[in-house]
């Protein structure tokens, strides 16, 4: 009988090391003769670079190099474009313009790094760098979207002729036609501001070069260290198996340290090599405003069209994108608007184009959400308007237009962020939406509690907002399972964690095929020398396709289990069972064998074997998705709001997911509680500032205000599954979940408590001064 693990509330193994402090961190990395490195870095968001005069620098006690793009040589080439335009798109127009590793010829941001001082201590390279001279032509700063594309504005990228970066339209069905059909289309301009992902964790790089050896070794703060690996080794002429790069425990990737090449990912492996001495980077919290890349900045104008009983005939959203000043993330962020702009909703007609435009800001590359809450945002804040223009309730709209579950899997006839057909592989979303009205008592709410609210003077709101969440997308993940002499089960993985549990998770799925305790099972990620190939951890695809690749490893290594304890045991294989570490013969239980036994004699020292006979109890397989799973979830919040201060206190959250199989629910209620805490930020605190000269007015802590405890909700989660089709494990991403739908129920929710106030919310994020000012809008209407 086989013991159960998955589904089960184990908790994680991983964090007795990270509770007492002996987790390693990139910047616990310490290598006797180690340099430290400081980035002299652009206080204009657009400039020439004149000259630069790096003398004093290098006359400073302490310092051992100073170099710049100049100083690189033929080593000076702009990092790689990590993804291609669709080729299966027609008409796409791509520019393809990727960050440099120092500036050459013009800054681009601000922020962006012009030389690089390597010394030997941190603090000695932050005093050189203020030796270093720079002579700037400053220039027109390129900031707002709409004026980026217009024929006379200054270009971010002079050999275009425009400041469009891309440019792609994506139709299903004809949605002209069903307009004229309408009895109701409902335009409205939305616009959705940056904002940064913020770790705990900033970046960090350490590079030892040992010259002996010719080998590289590569502390790195990313999410893709298998692709690390692969590109420093093609920059600086290595073998990928001269590389190593590892990934050690991270605080918070959210995105943006899946981001290749940064300039410092660039610039420090090659400084170790040729300087034949380690290098440490670590960046500081306001590089980190500047430096590491941010998300959400797009316009949206947006068209619905409906009959006059609620139901959707059709979509048109034509939006603009800021990539910032480089693109090397390709269409990701804006294809997956696209693939968000329809919710859960059964929509036939859909019209949508994107201009991805350059601006004089800091690199967009994927952020927590990755485009989809934008998505959401768009459909759900059309979705409230057509209740208000129908006279109808906000949640039976929402129901008479969900996706039956008859209907999956469903095509929606446009292509995702990976090019794949968007398909929706399984879901029960009305199931959902009334859970989650169950939960927070919705009903009850709104027919009797919330009128006497309103008669006390009390502002309170409710809302409620599905969503989907494209997960699990390929191409692949490996995985090594091997049974040891100890017994004890080591899993090997390419994938990097940045605390989603996959220490635990992982070892569940082990466990339970190979009957063993998950503390006996140790899991290996982000490590190069222990697995050569995979892809990375992002867009909710750790559980779904690293997971699925150790559980077809560990299926495999079980059937070489129990065929060489058959023999061994002289018992059939359908007789035998494995638990507690023995595989036993079922009615004969004192007959058995030790799983560290079998690992012994599958790995003899002397004598002959089968022909055809592989050494050991290990399996490496691997696991990539024909389409990526498609979760569903529906959050529901209760929020009171100060009508004096706008000062917000949420008095219920609840979320209900459907992310296919649950793993372990402890694991996946942190995921969602984090996503929460992520997408409040995105709604009500934070948002990045920038003048018109591209100056971030807000790169501290101080002035950005990310969400802490106190702002925090207790949040009830709730479960409900429906297995994908496209994977043994059944399982369906959830990485991203607590963040996509957040804006969007944020923004219902306000409306609902001013009900007596023609209050429309058609910009995120918000704060408290921007809800008083959009309030004294409407009054003075």
């Amino acid at each position: 009988m086989i013991k159960k693990f998955i589904g089960k509330r184990v908790m994680r193994n991983e964090d007795p090391r990270l509770l007492t402090g002996q987790a390693q961190f990139v910047d616990d990395v310490e290598i006797p003769g180690m340099l430290h490195a400081a980035f002299l870095r652009s206080d204009y968001a657009h400039a020439r670079l004149l000259s630069i005069d790096v003398s004093a620098a290098r006359q400073h006690p302490g310092v051992v190099a100073v170099f710049t793009a100049e100083d690189m040589g033929d080593d000076w080439f702009p990092g790689p474009p990590l993804v291609s335009p669709p080729p299966t798109a027609k008409d796409v127009t791509f520019h393809s313009r990727r960050q440099v590793p120092l500036v050459k010829d013009k800054v681009r941001h601000a922020g962006e790094a012009i030389a690089v001082v390597i010394a030997e201590s941190r603090y000695i390279a932050e005093d050189a760098v203020e030796d270093i001279l720079v002579e700037f032509e400053p220039l027109e700063a390129v900031v707002d979207l709409e004026k980026a594309l217009e024929v006379n504005s200054v270009l971010v990228h002079d050999d275009l002729e425009s400041n469009l970066a891309a440019q792609m339209f994506q139709q299903k069905g004809d949605y002209e036609a069903a307009r004229q059909q309408a009895d109701l289309v409902i335009q409205r301009r939305i616009v959705i501001e940056r904002g940064a992902a913020a770790a705990m964790e900033n970046r960090g790089i350490v590079a030892h070069w040992d010259a002996k050896s010719q080998h590289l070794t590569i502390w790195d703060t990313t999410q893709a260290p298998i692709p690390i690996r692969n590109g420093t080794a093609a920059r600086l002429g290595l073998s990928e198996h001269q590389v190593r790069v590892i990934a050690p425990f991270i605080g918070g990737g959210f995105g943006p340290k899946i981001m290749m090449f940064y300039a410092e990912e660039l610039v420090i492996p090659w400084a170790a090599k040729k300087l034949n001495r380690p290098v440490k980077w670590i960046e500081d919290r306001r590089e980190n405003f500047y430096a590491t890349t941010q998300e959400r900045g797009q316009v949206h104008d947006v068209e619905i069209a409906l009959s006059r009983d609620g139901h959707i005939l059709g979509l048109k959203d034509n939006f603009l994108h800021d990539t910032g000043a480089y693109d090397p993330y390709g269409l990701t962020i804006p294809l997956n608007t696209q693939s968000h702009d329809m919710g859960g909703y059964d929509i036939k007609n859909y019209s949508s184009e994107f201009k991805v435009v350059f601006t004089n800001k800091t690199i967009v590359t994927p952020v927590r959400g990755a485009g989809r809450p934008q998505g959401i945002f768009v459909i759900e804040r059309m979705m409230d308007a057509a209740a208000k223009e129908l006279g109808m309730d906000a949640v039976e709209i929402r129901k008479r237009n969900l996706i039956p579950p008859e209907a999956f899997p469903y095509e929606h006839k446009i292509i995702d962020q990976a090019f794949a057909p968007l398909i929706f592989d399984s879901g029960n979303y009305k199931a959902v939406v009334d859970k989650a009205l169950d939960m927070i008592g919705y009903d009850k709410f709104v027919k009797e509690e919330q009128p006497h609210l309103r008669v006390d003077g009390k502002y309170v709101g409710i809302a409620i907002a599905p969503f989907v969440e494209t997960t699990g997308v390929g191409p692949y993940e490996g995985a090594r399972v091997t049974v040891e002499a100890s017994g004890k089960i080591n899993v090997a993985t390419g994938i990097g964690t940045q605390g989603q549990g996959h220490f635990t998770s992982f070892a569940q799925i082990v466990a339970e095929q190979l009957g063993v305790e998950v503390n006996d099972v140790r899991i290996v990620t982000g490590d190069t020398t222990e697995f050569h190939w995979g892809t990375g951890t992002f867009a909710s695809r750790g559980a779904v396709v690293a997971g699925n690749a150790v559980h077809a490893a560990s299926s495999i290594v079980r059937k070489k289990i129990l065929k060489l304890a058959s023999k061994v045991l002289e018992a059939p294989e359908d007789e035998l069972e494995l638990e507690d570490g023995q595989v036993r013969v079922a009615d004969i239980p004192q007959k058995s064998v030790s799983l560290g036994e079998l690992a012994v004699l599958a790995n003899p020292l002397r004598g002959a074997v089968e022909p055809g006979t592989e050494p050991g109890l290990e399996s490496t397989a691997y696991f990539g998705p024909q389409y990526g799973a498609t979760a569903f979830g529906t959050h529901a919040m209760i929020l009171e709001v100060d009508p004096e201060t706008m000062m917000i206190k949420i008095r219920r959250y609840v979320t209900v997911e459907d992310c296919g199989t649950v793993l372990n629910p402890l694991i996946l209620e942190g995921q969602i509680h984090g996503g929460v805490s992520m997408g409040l930020g995105n709604a009500y605190y934070e948002k990045l500032h920038f003048d018109e000269n591209g100056q971030l007015l807000n790169a501290s802590f101080a002035d950005y205000l990310v969400v802490s405890a106190t702002e925090m909700p207790r949040i009830e989660v709730g479960h409900l599954e429906t297995r994908s089709t496209l994977n043994e494990l059944g399982a369906k991403g959830v990485g991203e979940a607590g963040a996509i739908p957040v804006p969007a129920l944020f923004a219902q929710a306000l409306e609902n408590a001013f009900h007596d106030r023609k209050l429309e919310i058609l910009e995120m994020p918000l704060s408290p001064n921007r809800l008083f000012e959009l309030l004294n809008e409407e009054k003075s209407r």
